[in-house]
């Protein structure tokens, strides 16, 4: 199939691309690498061996969205563009509602405009808001959401059910994550984040690295196994691989998966994997509970295992040791620049 990746210069866009090209299919990027590196598809290309045109422009333009529409036929699309940060988005909002949105709705107005009727979006647990753990697709969503980013991706999934349910032909599939990590193995590709971290792991290797002098893990007092935050972590190898999964067992309509490990781990047992992992001990300091942010959640994804035939393979050790080679061979991520 030939694949149109939206966002594909970002942290799970990049990982995805490899895993489409390895199992042969073909790929076109979109990005305006706002917040990605143009250096990435090089490394890409590098590793997989394949030409991967990267179109750089920003999905609202509805005259550039069709240009490459005209220009190629595409067999789906896969759809990660859009701003991602929780904390910046409750400081932002109208931004995040305005690019998400406004994006998205481009992007599925000019696929039905070229009759393409396969898509696969990056969802996000956000939109289970606090509901009972594990989390399951069978759960309501859209209740107890803290923050406009988790919004957007709500609201992005009624109207892809909204559009499915006008038009039963179209195949649309809402991949819901949990917490990504790790890095390709190679060393290569890998999460670049700019400025301070907005995800835990790259804090952690950038303590470990010497760029930062501590952790602070936010809140120590929760009823969890050691009073830190419990999250599903899940190497960004395998999300990827759920991507390719979704892709290849797509089904008419709208369907909903988890993407998860279906095991919590505590904000202390990473450090202590990624410690282990790397033998690299790493300072932190305990800071008071953020706004918002849950004790815990977990995935229940036995959905993608019966009907994707998917399942995580890789464990947490793996994905910190992944990290931890990105890192340590990427100081300044993609940025040429040697100065810290």
């Amino acid at each position: 199939m030939h694949i149109l990746v939206t966002g594909g210069a970002g942290y799970i866009g990049s990982h995805t691309i490899i895993e489409l090209l390895q199992a042969g299919h073909t790929v076109e990027v979109v990005d305006n690498l706002s917040n990605s590196n143009a250096e990435v598809m090089r490394r890409i290309e590098e590793l997989s061996g394949k030409k991967v045109p990267l179109h750089v422009f920003d999905l609202k333009d509805k005259v550039k969205t069709r240009g490459i529409f005209k220009a190629s036929v595409f067999d789906g699309v896969i759809h990660f563009a859009g701003l991602k940060a929780v904390g910046e988005s409750t400081q932002k909002p109208l931004t995040y509602y305005r690019t998400n949105l406004d994006s998205t709705l481009t992007l599925l107005e000019t696929m039905q405009e070229f009759n393409v009727k396969q898509l696969v979006f990056s969802s996000s647990a956000t939109v289970y808001g606090s509901s009972t753990i594990p989390y399951n697709e069978f759960l309501s969503t859209g209740q107890g959401i803290t923050n406009p980013y988790g919004q957007t991706k709500y609201i992005i999934e009624q109207i892809l059910k909204d559009t499915a349910k006008a038009d039963g032909t179209n195949c649309f599939t809402v991949l819901r994550y949990f917490n990504p990590i790790g890095a390709h193995a190679s060393g290569r590709i890998g999460e670049d984040p700019s400025g301070v971290p907005n995800n835990l792991m790259p804090y952690i290797t950038q303590v470990a690295s010497g760029k930062r002098k501590r952790l602070s893990i936010f809140g120590n007092d929760y009823n969890t196994i050691d009073g830190t935050g419990v999250r599903d972590y899940i190497h960004v190898v395998d999300l990827a691989k759920g991507h390719l999964a979704a892709l290849e067992n797509s089904q008419q309509g709208w369907s909903a998966y988890n993407l998860g490990s279906g095991k919590g781990t505590s904000v202390l047992e990473l450090i202590h994997a990624f410690e282990q992992a790397t033998g690299i001990p790493i300072p932190y300091e305990f800071a008071p509970r953020r706004a918002g942010d849950l004790p815990e959640y977990y995935a229940d994804a036995s959905k993608a295992l019966n009907e994707l035939h998917w399942k995580t393979e890789k464990t947490i050790e793996e994905a910190c040791a992944d990290s931890w080679r990105w890192q340590s061979q990427n100081p300044n991520g993609y940025r040429e620049t040697t100065q810290p």
